[in-house]
């Protein structure tokens, strides 16, 4: 019986020794372009880079995207409306269920900046 308490006190413990995962959170602008636009060249632009589009959503504002290559990275883009000639946009990325360092998806983003001040 005492040792199925201690094989139930190291299970408990060997949950508490994971290593911790921190969230990144996402990188966001605000650029002097509609929405719409916005979303069309981020869309664009995942393409170009050998992203698959999963799920592309005008009206949500929404990009979902992954990798055809290895390492297999997952991206989420999203754009809100600002106002008539502006929005947000955000971009964050994954790989096995983590979030992606910023230092990852900051080319992305550069190149999208680039690309909206055209």
């Amino acid at each position: 019986m005492s040792r199925c308490w201690g094989v139930l006190v190291l299970l408990l413990l060997s949950g508490c020794a994971g290593p911790s995962v921190t969230k990144e959170a996402p990188r966001q602008m605000q650029v002097a372009v509609s929405a719409e636009q916005t979303l069309d060249e981020a869309l664009a632009l995942l393409m170009e880079q050998g992203y698959v589009i999963t799920q592309a959503d005008g009206a949500l504002g929404r990009i979902d995207a992954s990798l055809a290559r290895p390492p297999g990275y997952r991206l989420e883009v999203r754009v809100e409306d600002v106002g008539d000639t502006q929005a947000s946009v955000s971009l964050q990325g994954f790989r096995g269920g983590r979030t992606l360092p910023a230092d990852v998806v900051e080319p992305l983003f550069v190149q999208l900046q680039g690309r909206l001040a055209r």
